[in-house]
């Protein structure tokens, strides 16, 4: 889809606004033969809408996300572990309309992509997402085979450039292993994680990231060098909240926040201490939270030291900086920290394409709007390197710092 066809229509216009780049060594534009190299590191792909019907067991199609009609004629849909969600009709203009029908085939992404001076793409799903919505070990397993089988058809000859994350159910230890240990072999350059292992609300009865039984898979994946993806929106319901305002207070609050506790259990309870090559990113959560959670639990270290569990040689802020990073939109106030806070080889940028709160087309611009204050070192380490480190891209010579 070619720039100039896609028409902005008035409620993004906003998205041109830029105060330009002036003094950049590089910049973000696709038409500067001195680009800096630039990997989005969370895109999502529009999956044909029979995918899990044609590859599901037949036993579990009954309880595949469906659309239902109640008797007044509304439409509803369904998910097994969200709430039933009431089907608005959404008449998408302009560009909103081009983003709502984008990035369904590769070479079609890939244009899309250069368009917006992208070099290579980390992918999720979107009806994928769904796979950990529920507490049967079973149901969620075979959701995310069909999302890995289905992912490596299509984009696995595009590894290079557009590199999609492996599902794992984690509520069966021993079935996440073996899936892992399969897309290892396939060539996957990671896995996604569910933010808990245990779908639902919280329960202290539950597994989580922080207790022993997790131990064997944690050196499974140091072994085969798989980076860990965690997702916003995955572990618990992100539609927990309705009425006035439950847009926002779930976007916020039920869909980002809880992207912290896996952070926190691997921070702070020996896990990246036992395992210094694990690497792990929190993704679409933005990073201005990041400078704040790490004060937070070094400070609850330090202070609760009469409880704090084990005794490690470092900080759980250290273990984060060392292993850690966290991808974003478009954060301000996160960037306004990256440097003062130490935090610039931790983060990574995304355009989060096709979706609407992400930068696609106008990557560039955001990018100038946001990150100006920068130095170039970093701003070229946020855009792609941290990324390409991550999730091992090969980076142009020309490319580097």
């Amino acid at each position: 889809m070619e720039a100039n066809k896609i028409e902005i229509n008035e409620p993004n216009v906003w998205r041109l606004e830029t105060p330009g780049s002036d003094g950049w060594p590089r910049t973000a534009r696709p038409d500067d033969a001195n680009k800096m190299f630039m990997v989005s590191a969370d895109g999502h792909v529009n999956e044909p809408a029979n995918m899990l019907n044609e590859r599901m067991p037949e036993k579990y199609k009954s309880r595949l996300p469906r659309i239902e009609i109640d008797e007044k004629g509304g439409k509803w849909h369904i998910s097994e572990g969200f709430r039933p969600t009431k089907l608005r009709e959404s008449n998408f203009e302009g560009e909103d309309k081009a983003r709502s029908k984008a990035g369904r085939e590769p070479e079609d992404r890939l244009a899309d992509l250069k368009m917006d001076g992208v070099d290579a793409e980390i992918l999720f799903p979107n009806k994928g997402l769904m796979a950990w919505a529920t507490t049967d070990a079973e149901f969620s397993a075979n959701m995310c085979r069909v999302w890995n089988e289905w992912a490596w058809e299509v984009f696995g000859p595009y590894n290079d450039r557009l590199a999609p994350m492996a599902a794992v159910a984690t509520s069966n230890i021993e079935t996440a292993m073996q899936e892992i240990e399969k897309s290892a072999k396939l060539g996957f350059k990671g896995i996604c994680l569910p933010c808990k292992p245990i779908f639902g609300g919280h329960n202290h009865d539950d597994s989580n990231y922080n207790l022993p039984e997790f131990e064997p898979m944690w050196d499974l994946i140091e072994e085969t060098n798989l980076p860990i993806t965690f997702h916003v929106s995955t572990g618990r319901d992100p539609r927990a909240s309705k009425g006035h305002g439950g847009a926002v207070v779930n976007y916020v609050s039920h869909s980002l926040a809880p992207t912290i506790e896996p952070l926190a259990n691997l921070c702070s309870s020996g896990v990246l201490e036992r395992h210094p090559k694990i690497k792990f990113a929190t993704i679409e959560a933005g990073i201005g939270w990041v400078a704040w959670a790490l004060e937070a639990m070094d400070e609850a270290y330090k202070k609760h030291h009469m409880w704090a569990r084990p005794r490690m040689q470092g900080l759980p802020s250290d273990y984060y900086r060392a292993q850690g990073f966290s991808s974003f939109q478009e954060d301000p106030a996160g960037l306004a920290l990256a440097e003062p806070f130490n935090l610039v080889d931790n983060f990574m940028w995304a355009n989060d394409y096709p979706h609407h709160e992400g930068t696609w087309p106008h990557s560039p611009e955001a990018i100038e709007r946001t990150m100006g204050h920068l130095k170039h070192e970093s701003r070229m380490k946020i855009l792609g390197l941290n990324a390409a480190r991550l999730f091992n891209f090969d980076v142009p010579d020309s490319k580097r710092i």
